[in-house]
Order: structure tokens, then sequence, then C-alpha cells
């Protein structure tokens, strides 16, 4: 059988004058059109050639010797080449650019960005690229506890966290309460591993752990009292939603990253404030 949007090696089985028909063996009824400046003159029926398969513009199936950047169920970083009525058609490293459709975009994707995405076929048995990358992650990560890692952002669940894919390729989240800052679909991080699930997802964070975080905290938190004039108008005792809010921080961390400046004599508490020395 001939597989649309994956590596395969078939046989030629007639050579015609552009080019030379292919099949997945003698008596198969399928068969699909290598291009004649894809193919050797010397070439001779019976003889095997990888190629991918996929659709022209016409939407005719045709094989190439050429390997996309993205084959079938994979993921990869492909760039914007162009953004049409349609949706966006992407770099893949063959003639025809590839189509992401709207409905399979998380994010609006810009002319000359990179985008990670995975191929599927759609219901019109054409191939497709899709941002919702989920279902085509490995979950066998070598990543154990401690390490650090790197990969893309490609989900925000505002129950969850943010879901990433590490190394492009593996499935991690970083789970809500460990996520500070601005983070957004597309942004590449740094992370730490902090557990391996029994499926083999990750979990992961953008901090260290709190005995490294507090120099870095304590600093940021100083920063943040001299953008308010050096009075910074609330103290640890302030909800945890205004701390966050304000510092991207839990309560916990921020109370220990004031701790240590009171401690270093850089601050004084007041009843509802925290005042530089």
């Amino acid at each position: 059988m001939i597989k649309l949007g994956m590596v395969q090696t078939l046989q030629i089985i007639k050579r015609v004058d552009f080019g030379v028909y292919l099949s997945d063996g003698e008596g198969s009824e399928e068969r699909v059109l290598l291009p004649k400046k894809q193919i050797s003159e010397q070439a001779q029926r019976g003889e095997e050639v990888e190629v991918f398969v996929y659709r022209d513009s016409k939407d005719r199936l045709i094989a190439t010797v050429h390997t996309p950047k993205l084959t079938l169920h994979n993921v990869a970083r492909l760039r914007v080449v162009q953004v049409a009525k349609v949706g966006a058609f992407l770099d893949w490293g063959l003639e025809k650019d590839l189509l992401l459709p709207y409905k399979e975009q998380t994010r609006r994707v810009s002319e000359g960005e990179e985008c990670l995405v995975a191929l599927y076929i759609d219901k019109s048995d054409r191939l497709c690229a899709t941002m919702n990358v989920y279902p085509y992650l490995d979950m066998d990560s070598p990543y154990a506890k401690e390490d650090r890692v790197s990969g893309t952002v490609y989900e925000i669940s505002e129950n969850f966290g943010a879901f990433v894919a590490v190394d492009d390729k593996y499935s991690g989240l970083i789970p809500k309460k460990e996520l500070y800052g601005t983070v957004r679909i597309g942004d590449v991080i740094q992370a730490r591993v902090t557990r391996v699930k029994e499926d083999g997802k990750l979990d992961l964070s953008v901090r260290e752990k709190a005995y490294l975080q507090i120099e870095t905290d304590a600093q940021k938190v100083m920063e943040i009292i001299q953008s308010f004039d050096g009075v910074l108008p609330f103290t640890d005792k302030a909800s945890p939603e205004v701390i966050r809010r304000e510092t991207q921080m839990s309560k916990n961390e921020f109370k220990r990253a004031v701790g240590h400046l009171l401690k270093e004599g850089k601050i004084q508490i007041t009843e509802r404030a925290i005042r530089a020395k």
C-alpha cells in the first residue's frame, strides 16, 4: 500500500516520457508518479526507489526523492512563507508549501516566523499541518528529575498551566502554580524537570529550587521596591493575588525574598509598606 505522508521504498513498474510510475509491488493496482527530473535515465523497471508521497497542486498523488522537514504524525518547527484566506502556508522543503488551516492554529501566525506543528491527513485525504501537537508528542523522554531542558510552549490552559514540547518532541507541562511571568504560545523556554510521571510525561518548573532561587527573587523584589520610588505599598501579608500580580511570585516565595532582604539590612517593614534603606 502506498502511504501518503511517509518515506517509503517503492518499485519502478513503468517508464513514460514525463517520469516513472512506482508501485509497492508487482500486481498492485496502486501507483504514483515520480517526475522525470527526479529519476535517472538509466533507472530500469523493477528497481527500488526511496520516496516521499504527497499531493501536488491538483491533489494528485506524487512522489519525490526529497525528504521533507516533516513527515506524517511527527512534529517540527516550520517557517511561515505566506498567510492567505484559508490559513498559513509553511515551508517544509518541497515544491508545494504545506497548509496550516486557521482552525488548526492555536494562535494566529505571521509571515516569516517559525511555528511548531505536526503533520496529519484531513477529512479530504490531504496532508495538513496542525499546531495542536499534543497527540503527536512522545512520552519516552531520556530525562530525569532535576534535569534541565528546553522546549516550545504550544498551549496555555487557565486550569492546568503551560503545555511544553520538550526538545520539540516530548510531552511536558508547567503546572499553573509553577507558571510565572508572561508566557505565550510559541515561546522557547528553559526549565527544570520536577517530576517524571508514570506515563512518561514531564512536569516542569521555570524556577530553581527555593534555596537557589532566593537570591534571584530577593534582587527582583529590590528592583520592584525601587520602581515604587523606594516604598512598596504592600507587605508580605498582602493577598496571594496582589503579590502574584505585582511580583510574579507566590506568596511563600515573596516572603522568603523579603526575609532575605530584611536579614541583609536592605529593607525595613512597616505595617503597610516595605521601604528600601
